[in-house]
């Protein structure tokens, strides 16, 4: 047992080590990044200022969209993986459906999505952050080079850091690894998140502070004032607040589940459009992202600015959302929530590789701000505006990406409102939010798109069954089925102790002598009982 113990020590400190390297690789590289994609947004921004002042110019900016969207779709058909937002790529390898070509792909994406943002397209960064910070923890595993389960935690933290580094967000960028990318509550998921987010916004702080550079992290809290309010923190008042987020988070949640039926409908249409030998299908959301720039700024980039601009410091102010052209404020914020709802479909429908996670949450943003204004035609307070929006934005993520914690955190950081008299309004939209999606019968919105990758990229081959022992000193030995971390498609379908037959679960624990029987596609069989094997003892 000492013997079994000393080694759990030196494994868990051995993770801590190339956690902590994974972080900082991720946190520089994911720094670098978002300095970049901030620099970005500013250059897309008045380029198409400078298009609208020289209209005879225009056609020339749809003619460079479509010559990148050729090119783009044209990278893509070499390197597939590389498509899309990255938040799904990133869930796969942390589950096991597949693996990365982590310094390629982290090169192409970095490239491919920070041409989107210089365009001036409904692009985020955060999704590529996932995905770049996922390859630097695959990085890191490769150079431990220990087993499949090792390198997935490693991946999941240096995920985790490139959410926590692009939000200035280690909670949210730990919350991340847990809720969302592995799905499981492990020690070693989350002693490898904790070690990567804490080591790569350490890095990132220094990075900018060494280089005197503006902090390009998505934070809006200068926007959005604390819940400032005669008698605030009563019960009347909280109760107040909460009325209003129901109703609100009912509106937007339902906005939610449009969204996820719109985008696996326009993924089922994108399928079908094949010239230029598909590369052509890229052509669609870049033209729209240039029409849709010329009529509103706020459309552009993440969304970053628009939730920024739904600030009112707790009323004291009015929402400054504009388009090119003179029109009334509720009519602006109508115009901007279709345009960045289209963008975003459209974007995921196709494969474009930028981020949605910011554009997701902008969209709901956008649509709280149109609740709120009409909610102040009627004598709502004020200073309830920037409730609203923080916590539209948490039930429009949580009804389409199913986190409701993560939700709830997220806004939390993002908006720099540690009021704890905010916490109860926020997790209830965030409920509502996932209850509404559940209702529908949605399903966690990358989980869709993983399943679309897991099919192209994951392990092919007929499914077989492998035995494999739990020798004396294995991982397995002492621990349940849920800390073995088995890959997404491979399932234990037997345990036999001894004589007898036991049903696996996840809480059922394991110990040596064990006979575990397990089920897994295979291409090559002898691979595949290594890898088992190694994941077992």
């Amino acid at each position: 047992m000492k013997k079994t113990n000393h080694g759990r020590i030196a494994e868990i400190s051995l993770l801590i080590l190339f956690s902590v390297i994974a972080g900082v690789f991720a946190g520089t590289a994911v720094t670098l990044y978002t300095v970049c994609t901030g620099y970005g947004e500013k250059c897309s921004v008045a380029w198409y200022k400078a298009f609208l002042n020289l209209p005879y110019l225009i056609p020339l900016l749809f003619l460079a969209l479509c010559a990148a969207a050729i090119i783009v779709g044209t990278v893509i058909k070499f390197i597939p993986m590389a498509k899309g937002s990255g938040v799904p790529q990133a869930e796969g390898a942390v589950r096991g459906a597949f693996r990365l070509k982590w310094f390629r792909l982290m090169c192409t994406s970095f490239a491919l999505s920070l041409s989107a943002v210089f365009l001036g397209m409904s692009a985020g960064s955060e999704g590529p952050s996932i995905l770049i910070g996922a390859c630097a923890g695959n990085g890191a595993g490769t150079l431990a080079n220990k087993n499949s389960r090792f390198t997935r935690c490693l991946i999941g933290g240096g995920a985790s850091t490139g959410l926590a580094v692009a939000f200035n967000a280690p909670l949210t960028g730990f919350l991340f690894a847990v809720e969302e990318a592995h799905k499981k509550f492990t020690p070693e998921v989350i002693v490898s998140a904790l070690f990567s987010v804490l080591s790569g916004v350490a890095v990132r702080n220094g990075i900018l502070t060494l280089l005197a550079l503006a902090d390009p992290s998505f934070t809006v809290s200068s926007a959005f004032a604390a819940f400032e309010l005669s008698g605030a923190g009563t019960f009347a008042d909280t109760m107040t607040v909460a009325g209003i987020s129901l109703v609100a988070a009912i509106i937007i949640g339902l906005l939610g589940v449009g969204f996820y039926y719109a985008v696996t409908g326009m993924r089922k249409v994108f399928a079908k459009i094949n010239f230029f030998r598909g590369t052509g299908r890229m052509i669609i959301p870049f033209a729209a992202a240039g029409a849709f720039g010329l009529i509103s700024i706020y459309e552009m980039g993440g969304g970053h600015s628009l939730i920024e601009a739904l600030g009112t410091h707790g009323g004291t102010e009015s929402m400054s959302v504009t388009l090119n052209f003179a029109s009334p404020l509720i009519a602006a914020l109508i115009v901007v929530l279709v345009l960045k709802f289209a963008a975003s479909v459209l974007n995921m429908g196709a494969g474009v590789p930028c981020g949605v996670f910011i554009p997701m949450l902008a969209v709901g943003a956008c649509a709280a701000g149109i609740f709120s204004q009409l909610a102040l035609n009627i004598g709502m307070n004020a200073a309830y505006s920037d409730i609203i929006v923080m916590i539209g934005t948490a039930a429009f993520f949580s009804a389409v990406v199913k986190a409701p914690l993560t939700a709830t955190v997220m806004v939390f950081e993002l908006t720099g409102s540690y009021n704890f008299n905010l916490i109860f309004p926020v997790a209830l939209a965030s409920a509502v939010g996932y209850t509404i999606g559940r209702l529908f019968r949605t399903e966690p919105i990358y989980d869709v798109l993983l399943e679309g990758y897991a099919r192209e990229f994951g392990e092919k081959g007929e499914r077989k069954e492998f035995t494999v022992s739990v020798e004396k000193g294995g991982f397995a030995a002492g621990r349940n089925i849920r800390d073995l971390m088995l890959p997404v498609g491979v399932a234990i379908t037997a345990v036999k102790r001894e004589e007898n037959n036991l049903t696996p679960h996840d809480d059922l624990d394991l110990a040596e002598g064990d006979v575990i029987t397990l089920s897994a596609k295979a291409e090559n069989e002898k691979e595949k009982y290594d890898a088992l094997y190694s994941l077992i003892n």
